[in-house]
């Protein structure tokens, strides 16, 4: 049984997000501007399949790929969105399913920290870090999901909406972490973008 954790299209890719994901990307670079699709099924072995059947359905290409035990996840991306709704389409067929039957989104946890200490944002810059740095003074809006794919589209949504810095996007393992940084009024219209796009999504 194969257990469709998440499933997120994503109509454009936003500037920095395309450039985050291609920091980690062991496939094909995403640019601004593709739609993509991320995926993440359980038991994570089961993720090879649906792979497959994306690349062999349509004109996609695999950005990346990360097999666990627990959790398999990839993301695919096209200029063309409806060649990446379409493997989406074939994927769910495969797995007899349809999108509203993914897991639904839980915020495990959103906040503000205003005014950003100098000490703090050196910590928060030296740690394992792919996108830009935050700056002292600046607000900071951290989110946490579950499934962890869901951060994608939350920080693809605050990056639409606001002009924020992406700082980091982790989208792989239990739980996804978003950290987003900027003047304070910019974070406030960030984070409600973010939180609202995932609440929004369907699922059971």
């Amino acid at each position: 049984m194969i257990k469709l954790r998440t499933y997120v299209f994503i109509d454009s890719l936003q500037p920095q997000l395309a450039a985050y994901m291609a920091t980690v990307s062991q496939g094909f670079l995403p640019v601004p501007g593709d739609a993509c699709l991320w995926m993440e099924v359980a038991p994570g072995m089961a993720i090879h399949r649906l792979t497959d059947v994306a690349l062999k359905a349509t004109r996609v290409h695999l950005g990346q790929q990360v097999v666990e035990r627990a959790f398999g996840s990839m993301v695919f991306h096209h200029r063309d969105q409806s060649d990446v709704i379409e493997a989406g389409r074939a994927i769910l067929y495969s797995l007899r399913t349809t999108e509203d039957e993914r897991q639904k989104c839980r915020v495990a946890w959103s906040e503000t920290v205003r005014a950003i200490t100098p000490d703090h944002a050196v910590l928060i810059n030296r740690q394992d870090r792919r996108g830009s740095m935050i700056l002292p003074g600046q607000s900071m809006f951290i989110l946490e999901t579950e499934p962890a794919g869901y951060i994608v589209y939350a920080a693809n949504e605050a990056e639409k909406a606001s002009n924020i810095t992406l700082v980091d996007a982790r989208a792989v393992g239990a739980y996804g972490r978003l950290t987003l940084a900027g003047k304070e009024a910019d974070i406030d219209v960030a984070a409600h973008a973010a939180i609202h796009a995932v609440q929004s999504l369907s699922g059971v």
